[in-house]
């Protein structure tokens, strides 16, 4: 269970997240700020309260780690990655410029703290399915998590990957599923519908719960779970607000993938500063 202080510390980080995301895409003047906002709360729960890393030590072997299978929502990670110690807070300022380390989509080659180069959606997740495979064979007690969009669930290899973790055991993988109900070209459903998401991952024999990806405790509680699970392979479905703490973006599709301009981007600072500093003054 989280403490009231360990709650507000990530409370506070996960507000810089968001502020990462708008201001690596403003000065990208591209990228995908809708689904890094609705990531942003599980991705700053893992760098700074779940995973076991070094920032100091990217590459350390017996390193917890992480596969953002929807790539396109780098922002976010970076930003993590960026506060956790990875690399300078201001370079997130270089998002997708030629010559940055922070390209559209993750780099194991490029960036520190990548552990998968991902982009092409419905890859991630077998790579990290082949990562929890791996580190059974070597003896190795570190876990893996891999985060997939929604819309991700139409691919067909998502449930070859969740077929295979099932029957190899692989309860040192956790599978968390970004379920903001939109994608590029809008609902999910109306595009190709992935519900029943928790019943369906049950189905291939995965360890499946369902919570609300922007509460914490909730957060805490499920991966918790997630790791007494035995002989199983875990997954958190996260209901969650596409361009959650910016108001004119939560709950658009048209945020999926489009950067703010130099006023939204003022807005959108406004009221991530706004929210800091109520978190601060708790």
């Amino acid at each position: 269970m989280l403490t009231q202080e360990e709650k507000k510390r990530l409370q506070v980080l996960a507000c810089k997240v968001r502020m990462g995301v708008v201001e690596g895409t403003f000065h990208a003047k591209s990228g995908h700020p809708g689904g890094s906002l609705s990531a942003a709360d599980v991705i700053t729960y893992l760098y700074f309260q779940e995973m076991n890393l070094d920032p100091s030590n990217p590459r350390w072997e017996d390193r917890d780690r992480f596969v953002l299978s929807k790539g396109h929502c780098a922002p976010a990670l970076y930003a993590a990655l960026a506060y956790r110690g990875y690399f300078p807070v201001e370079e997130l300022q270089t998002l997708r410029q030629i010559g940055s380390r922070l390209q559209g989509h993750p780099n194991m080659n490029l960036t520190p703290g990548i552990d998968m180069s991902t982009g092409s959606l419905g890859q991630g997740i077998s790579t990290a399915a082949g990562m929890a495979l791996g580190a059974k064979k070597l003896g190795k007690a570190l876990r893996v998590y891999a985060l997939l969009g929604d819309g991700e669930l139409q691919e067909g290899q998502v449930w070859e990957a969740m077929m295979f973790a099932a029957h190899n055991r692989l309860d040192n993988l956790t599978v968390i599923v970004d379920n903001n109900g939109l994608q590029i070209d809008g609902p999910v459903e109306k595009v190709m519908s992935p519900y029943p998401i928790q019943e369906k991952l049950e189905a291939f024999g995965l360890f499946a719960q369902t919570v609300d990806g922007h509460d914490f405790d909730a957060l805490d509680r499920a991966f918790a779970a997630a790791r007494e699970r035995k002989g199983q392979p875990s997954a958190i479905v996260m209901k969650t607000t596409k361009g959650k703490g910016v108001s004119f973006m939560e709950g658009q599709a048209g945020w999926h993938g489009k950067a703010p301009n130099a006023e939204q981007y003022k807005t959108a600072m406004d009221e991530l500063s706004a929210a800091l500093a109520k978190v601060e003054a708790m």
